[in-house]
């Protein structure tokens, strides 16, 4: 649901006290999230919840395939959105949640973890498909920001080759034909997010702006 006059953090008022605390970090793949996130946490010490670690298992029937013959990571229907939710709802309703550990590599769930926030934390949810959490997050009152990461879209596109070949996500054939169509499609990504109702900012704007927050 788009947020026409883009409100400044900590706009999402609506539920209990103190539960608007979720800053929602959407974008490209590579436009740096998970990079912003780690910063942010280690100044602030702010919990994150990696929303990529919510796609579906390989045998999964609802997990959709790419014309490439991989899971299509891209698609919406790829992702677990209401168990995103949940966790993000437990850990800030009740200080904890217990989130899954996602391997692309082969498209899997290894394990879970904890993670914890305190009682006035703002908590960092990253993801790809982050913007499509604000119009439940904000019926919930649990919103404080959404955000959309982005960046020059050739070097968001290097940084995530370079990434995801370190990483050994799928053979390097695959990485090219994917990391081709992502690049062509980019604009429209940061186009959907915004249109949720993610500002579109880059990374060291993001920081300038959320730093004061620290204070709260």
């Amino acid at each position: 649901m788009p947020r026409p006059d883009h409100p400044t953090p900590s706009a999402g008022t609506s539920g209990p006290s103190g539960t608007a605390r979720v800053i929602l970090l959407t974008g490209p793949s590579g436009a740096g999230k998970s990079r912003l996130a780690a910063r942010l946490s280690s100044r602030h010490g702010w919990p994150v919840v990696r929303l990529d670690d919510f796609y579906r298992e390989h045998d999964d029937p609802r997990l959709p395939r790419s014309p490439l013959g991989i899971p299509d990571w891209d698609h919406a229907d790829s992702w677990d959105e209401p168990a995103a939710v949940e966790a993000l709802r437990d850990l800030v309703l009740h200080g904890r949640a217990r989130v899954p550990v996602y391997d692309i590599s082969t498209s899997s769930v290894t394990g879970h973890h904890e993670v914890v926030a305190g009682p006035d934390a703002l908590v960092l949810a990253e993801g790809l498909f982050a913007g499509r959490l604000v119009e439940p997050l904000q019926r919930a009152g649990l919103l404080a920001d959404a955000l959309c990461v982005r960046q020059n879209r050739h070097v968001t596109a290097l940084r995530r080759f370079a990434r995801d070949l370190a990483e050994r996500r799928k053979p390097p054939h695959i990485l090219v034909r994917r990391g081709l169509r992502l690049l062509r499609d980019e604009p429209g990504v940061v186009a959907a997010a915004t249109a949720q109702g993610a500002r579109a900012i880059t990374p060291r704007e993001a920081e300038r702006e959320l730093a004061p927050l620290s204070a709260r």
